[in-house]
Order: C-alpha cells, then structure tokens, then sequence
C-alpha cells in the first residue's frame, strides 16, 4: 500500500464520557489462558515507525502531529519568532513545533480531497475546521471528527493557540481510511464524536494494574461508538473496522480479542518503552501486525504506554493516489483534478485560505445544513 505525508498532499497541488469503570466488556482471561497466550507467536510483522505511519489496507495511512507550541497572540498564531523556519512548508520541528503549511497560525489551509475519509483524534489542543460546504468546527481534548471526502470537499484544519499566558500543546492522529469504490463518488458528510459520547473502559488486571481503551470505531464487547457517516467503509458491519487506542500502567496486562478471520490489524506502540505480545517483545515506536484470527495477550514494561490499534477487512480494489486524492485508476485521478479545477469542488466561502473561529468559542460543529451541535 502505497503512502503519503500531508505535506506531498498539498503539494501536489501547487499547479456522560461513556465509561464501562465498573465492569470489564469482555470476560477475563484466567490465569492458564493468559499462559497459553504468553507462549503464542500471534505478530506477523514488527518495524519502526516513520513519517507518517505505514497501514494496511483498508487503511492509506496515519500521522501523529506532537507539537509544544508557546504561547499564543493576538492573532492565535504563536508568540515566537518564526525566523529560519520554512514558511508554507515547515515540518522540521524546529523547538518542538511545526507551523506546517500555515503562515500566522499553525496547520492546514485550504485544500481538496476526494474518494477517502479522514478521522482526526485530537488528545491534546484544538482544531478549526472550515470547508467548502459552509460547515465549520472547533474540537480537540479527546474529541474526534470523521469525514467522508467522497466526490469532493476542500476543508481547512487550523491550531489555533487560545491560550496567551502559557503553553498550546497540541497532539492528534489523522488517519485515512479508504473509500470501495462504489462509494467513492459519494456526498460530503462530516461526524463530530465529543469526548463524552466517545466510550472508554478502564479495566485491571489480577495485580490491578489497570489498562484504560477508548473505542472509537468498531465495538468492544458492549461498548459501542457514535456511528461513523452512513457511506464509511466502517459502516459496513462485515468490514469489522476498529480505533482503539489503549493507554497501560507499567507492568500491566491486557488481552485483546481476535479480530475476524481476514482482518488486518496492527497495533502502533507510539509512547513506552517494552511492550510484550503474546511470545514476542518489542520496543517502543514500532508498528506491531498481528496474525488474523487470534487473540493477543499485551503485557507492558516498566514505563507507561499508549498504543493505537487500527484492524478491518481489506476493500481489496486497486489504490491509485496522487496528492489528495485516491481513486482506482490514474484515469479516475485525472478526473479529481478536472473536477476539481472546473468546480473547486463548491468553492471556497471563507474570507482567507487558514480561517479561525473567535477566541472565546467553545467547541462546537455547524453543518452544511446550518444545524448547530456544541460539545456541552
């Protein structure tokens, strides 16, 4: 499967949380079988994580945005000089943050995608969201949005940084997930999953080391996310589709339950330092593939992790991408960039390219339909 960073993306272009505490939502293993499970070899592949994230399929690819930003101005940009850094084009990291493709404020201006979705989870910060649709949003500290791209929307993800009297630290994984092809052509349609509505278990092991999942696509024995758009591959209940991240205690122990038989999965040990699964131990910022089928016990080393786990059915249909767009042919990739320099896919209705909500917003979503959501 072939990858691509955001920034060759655009680019290309230049011409009542829900939370299970009390019970876990699948049964636990006994002793004996976590035995049996230590001893299995249940990964396929292991490699290093690099930028962005390799995935498989149905998944095209992850990033990981970190940045510690400083403290913001009045223009919500940051409060520092931004000498020698590559602006329009700065992902070196330079002190610990990126403005990435913006110019005042961090982020993301202006740019089109077709024939995919994205799902941002952002931990840390806030997002601006704006598009060509008319919909805008504010979200971040635990919120996620999913968007299907399908025939055409230009959106805009800005980080701005409210805060002016410390710092804006900022963290989010972005992930595209493919579109079958007979969904490909498919209306715009954005989710907004708040934090609250977002299911979380917290479960202990016999020793009571505890290992917190977050469920954001597929279910968990009963927990069950906010629905994915209706033309998601993830909405396919046979695609079996799962985000989860898992956050573990040092030393703590944690079965997985298999995936069905077909599934791809693998496991993005991004923040630890060992992490054992089933009979194989792998240090941290490795991307772990796991056989189909199987369950995998995960025992934690001595250092707090986080992990995030991606799994689904593969589409199986030809991956043709250019830029921001993926289709199945390099016909229908010509087509996108037809379109979209004849429609600009509905235009752009903002008064800059990198728009930015007020200040004193709270996060909230308003659609295309003018139908107005807030995070509560």
């Amino acid at each position: 499967m072939a990858t691509m960073d955001r920034r060759t993306a655009l680019g290309a272009l230049a011409a009542a949380p829900v939370m299970a505490a009390c019970s876990r939502a699948e049964p636990s293993p006994t002793r004996s079988d976590e035995a049996a499970l230590a001893l299995e070899d249940v990964v396929r592949d292991v490699a290093p994580l690099g930028f962005p994230w390799e995935t498989l399929d149905p998944f095209l690819f992850c990033v990981h945005h970190d940045d510690a930003y400083p403290a913001g101005n009045e223009r919500l940009g940051p409060a520092a000089s931004l000498a020698g850094r590559a602006i329009g084009r700065d992902f070196a990291g330079k002190d610990g943050w990126r403005m990435y493709h913006g110019d005042v404020i961090p982020g993301f201006p202006q740019h089109p995608h077709r024939g995919f979705e994205t799902v941002t989870l952002v931990r840390r910060g806030l997002v601006d969201h704006a598009d060509s649709l008319g919909a805008a949003a504010r979200y971040g500290r635990g919120d996620v949005q999913w968007l299907t791209a399908g025939r055409g929307v230009v959106h805009a993800e800005m980080f701005p940084l409210l805060d002016r009297g410390g710092p804006n630290p900022l963290e989010l994984f972005q992930i595209w997930l493919n579109l079958p092809r007979a969904d490909k052509l498919a209306d715009p349609h954005f989710v907004m999953m708040w934090e609250r509505t977002i299911p979380k278990q917290r479960a202990r092991d016999a020793a009571g080391r505890g290992t917190e999942l977050t469920v954001v696509a597929g279910a968990f024995g009963d927990l069950r996310p906010p629905a994915p758009p209706p033309r998601s591959w993830a909405a396919r209940a046979e695609s079996d589709v799962a985000i989860w991240t898992l956050k573990m205690a040092p030393g703590a122990r944690f079965t997985l339950p298999a995936a069905s038989p077909g599934a791809n999965r693998a496991l993005y040990f991004f923040r630890g330092s060992q992490l054992r699964v089933g009979a194989r131990s792998v240090p941290a910022a490795h991307r772990i593939v796991l056989r189909d089928g199987a369950a995998a016990l995960l025992e934690n080393g001595a250092d707090e992790a986080e992990i995030l786990l991606l799994q689904g059915r593969p589409i199986g249909e030809p991956v043709a991408q250019h830029g921001p767009f993926v289709m199945t042919s390099a016909a229908e990739v010509q087509q996108a960039y037809a379109d979209y320099r004849r429609t600009g896919f509905g235009g752009w209705p903002w008064p800059s390219d990198g728009p930015v909500h007020g200040r004193e917003d709270g996060r909230f979503a308003r659609y295309p339909d003018g139908r107005i959501d807030r995070a509560g």
